[in-house]
């Protein structure tokens, strides 16, 4: 019996040069602001016409990876954006077809320990920008998307003061997913804006004095409303999440 073999891949030859530049950078041998070699310069190197290194180029832009600064010709190494990739993976969850349950369950596991950790990892500068988002939501009668933004930004405002990246990048694709729910919540209850405002500055306070458990309890209190908030709603926990 014979034995067969799969055809190997073709590869793009620009997608080859992606890969080598890129391979460059996230070992770090190319670091963040490090301008690359002009095009002529780079298509010499590699052996490839100048239009491949382009379109290498502008794959490696796509991705975050570079970037082409104001006033200059020449690209250079960036890194892209927490939001960036956070709307990678929320997309790929839509996908996936997850639900309001499923994401509310992730965000029940998720945003305790983040309060918990904050409450013990924040400085000075990580409180101000929590007083800071926290009143903006309290200060203002404007519609559902203004406080939506104000809510989610206390929530990101936590994460940052753990210092801890991971944390942070694990919970933004979560929170763009939440938005839409959030929105209807805030815009059908009417307790729900007096009710957030009422987790945020027990959550400021638990912060503040570094109380860990604390933190924790009102995290889990202010997670677990929201299914409240679903029901007074109308939104279906078993809905699947679009854009």
């Amino acid at each position: 019996m014979s034995v067969e073999f799969d055809q190997i891949p073709f590869e793009p030859a620009y997608r080859k040069v992606a890969d080598a530049i890129g391979e460059r950078i996230l070992t770090r041998v190319l670091r963040e602001g490090e301008r690359l070699p002009p095009e002529t310069e780079l298509a010499r190197q590699f052996g490839v016409h100048r239009s491949t290194v382009r379109e290498a180029l502008r794959e490696l832009q796509s991705r975050g990876l570079l970037e082409r600064r104001t006033g200059s010709k020449r690209m250079s190494v960036s890194r892209p954006p927490h939001e960036r990739i956070a709307a990678g993976v929320s997309q790929a969850l839509l996908l996936h077809d997850v639900t309001v349950r499923e994401v509310w369950q992730a965000l029940t596991i998720l945003e305790p320990p983040i309060a918990g950790s904050a409450a013990l990892a924040r400085s000075a500068q990580d409180l101000l920008a929590l007083d800071a988002a926290a009143a903006a939501f309290s200060a203002r009668r404007a519609g559902a998307e203004e406080a939506v933004r104000c809510t989610t930004e206390v929530f990101r405002c936590i994460a940052r003061a753990t210092h801890n990246t991971v944390l942070g990048l694990a919970q933004e694709p979560l929170l763009q997913l939440l938005e839409p729910s959030l929105r209807v919540i805030i815009d059908k209850v009417p307790q729900a804006r007096s009710r957030i405002a009422l987790a945020h500055e027990q959550l400021r306070t638990s912060i503040h004095s570094g109380d860990e458990s604390q933190a924790r309890r009102w995290m889990e209190r202010h997670i677990a409303d929201f299914r409240r908030g679903y029901e007074l709603a109308g939104i279906d926990l078993g809905l699947v999440l679009t854009l």
